[in-house]
């Protein structure tokens, strides 16, 4: 279906720019007049093409669709009907296009399921996927209530993870810049005069003396090493599968991000193993869907040669007991789960436990970078202080002498 770049104008009279499908221009108009819209001029493209300008949706818009769609199938309203009524109540213009697509598409004979499919950079597989095995059951409704719960769940920890890195890199910032300000400005001061002494100055003043130099006179260098190390990075992992698979592993090993980030994937990859598998997904679907999920090689890698195990005949709990990546806690759950038949039931104790002390974790943590960033920058003034006040007692006690 072509893809058209319009311009249009609201009932307010404000140009509204956006993108949309369309078999042609009068279908296009059409699916504008729909949303209260009426079309300028327009453009055809092959491609989707971001309209700059435009709120992207997030996880909120996402978890709003899920609990709209959840109270409309549990009332009996008919999907499309509550379709029609979430696209009228909504003023984030590009999901209402994608909305209305989504009806065009369903009224043209198309399932949900597959409706969403085409637009995975909204609805991704999994997302999709529990909407067909809902569709199959029966159990909309359902599905996307778990699927509510499911966002919101991710939301509140995607907020943790936040946390965690963003009060260490404020306070980073801070030590950093006023290690410049000590090593630019005060130090080059307290030197000077301590230089016209005339004393032999020991080993740690001259070393301090050597790095302010250094910072005077390559500024500009230590400030765009990180940047170009970030980026190098970042070009050699997109480049280098081994390399990027050798970091997702360094990341998992190294405390005391690792265990929290250990944490972080396996509580996402329980919760979303039962979701799936509570609607109807098999095993090997579960698993597969989930490599996408856990958002790190060694994982998926893991998941991989588990679904392989299960595969050739071994146990649910046998295939993650030999993968070596998942904890004594999980294969318990497991093989509780597969001995009683309520694998998603086990799923879900796990992803609780790990939910909760992915939270204790990061408050410990917390707690222990605020005493760490004091303690280095005590130890940076106290080095200051030794090497410029060293010298000047020296002096003082070689006059008194």
């Amino acid at each position: 279906m072509p893809q058209f770049i319009y311009r249009a104008m609201d009932a307010a009279g404000q140009i509204v720019p956006g993108n949309m499908d369309a078999l042609n221009v009068p279908d296009l108009e059409l699916r504008l007049s729909r949303m209260e819209l009426d079309l300028i001029d327009y453009r055809q493209t092959r491609q989707r093409v971001a309209v700059p300008g435009r709120r992207p949706i997030t996880r909120k818009d996402l978890i709003n669709f899920c609990f709209h769609m959840e109270q409309m199938a549990s009332a009996g309203v008919p999907i499309l009907d509550g379709l029609c009524d979430l696209r009228d109540s909504l003023d984030h213009l590009r999901f209402k296009e994608i909305i209305t697509d989504l009806i065009e598409n369903i009224e043209g004979g198309l399932q949900l399921s597959d409706a969403m499919a085409a637009y995975p950079e909204v609805f991704d597989l999994t997302f999709t996927s529990l909407i067909r095995a809902g569709e199959e059951s029966g159990k909309v409704n359902e599905v996307f209530r778990d699927l509510a719960e499911s966002l919101k769940w991710q939301d509140e920890l995607a907020a943790q993870a936040k946390k965690i890195i963003t009060y260490p890199a404020v306070v980073g910032l801070v030590v950093i810049g006023v290690t410049f300000f000590l090593m630019i400005y005060l130090v080059p001061q307290l030197t000077a005069f301590i230089g016209n002494m005339g004393r032999e100055l020991p080993f740690h003043t001259r070393l301090l003396i050597g790095v302010s130099n250094v910072f005077i006179q390559y500024w500009y260098l230590l400030l765009a090493a990180p940047v170009l190390l970030w980026w190098g990075l970042r070009w050699w992992l997109r480049r280098s599968e081994r390399a990027a698979y050798a970091f997702d592993g360094l990341k998992l090993r190294l405390r005391p991000i690792g265990p929290v980030l250990h944490g972080i994937i396996l509580a996402r990859f329980a919760t979303f193993f039962a979701l799936m598998y509570a609607s109807g997904i098999t095993i090997l679907d579960c698993i597969r869907l989930s490599e996408g999920i856990v958002g790190n090689r060694v994982v998926a890698a893991a998941l991989r040669r588990a679904a392989q195990l299960i595969s050739d005949g071994q146990s649910v709990t046998a295939a993650f007991q030999h993968t070596g990546i998942f904890p004594p806690l999980v294969i318990r759950m497991l093989k509780v789960g597969e001995a009683t038949g309520a694998l998603d039931n086990a799923l879900r104790n796990v992803a609780y436990f790990y939910n909760r002390e992915v939270r204790e974790k990061i408050e410990r943590v917390q707690t222990m970078i605020e005493p760490a960033m004091t303690v280095i920058l005590g130890l940076l003034l106290g080095w200051i202080m030794l090497s410029v006040l060293g010298p000047i007692y020296d002096t003082i006690s070689a006059i008194r002498i």
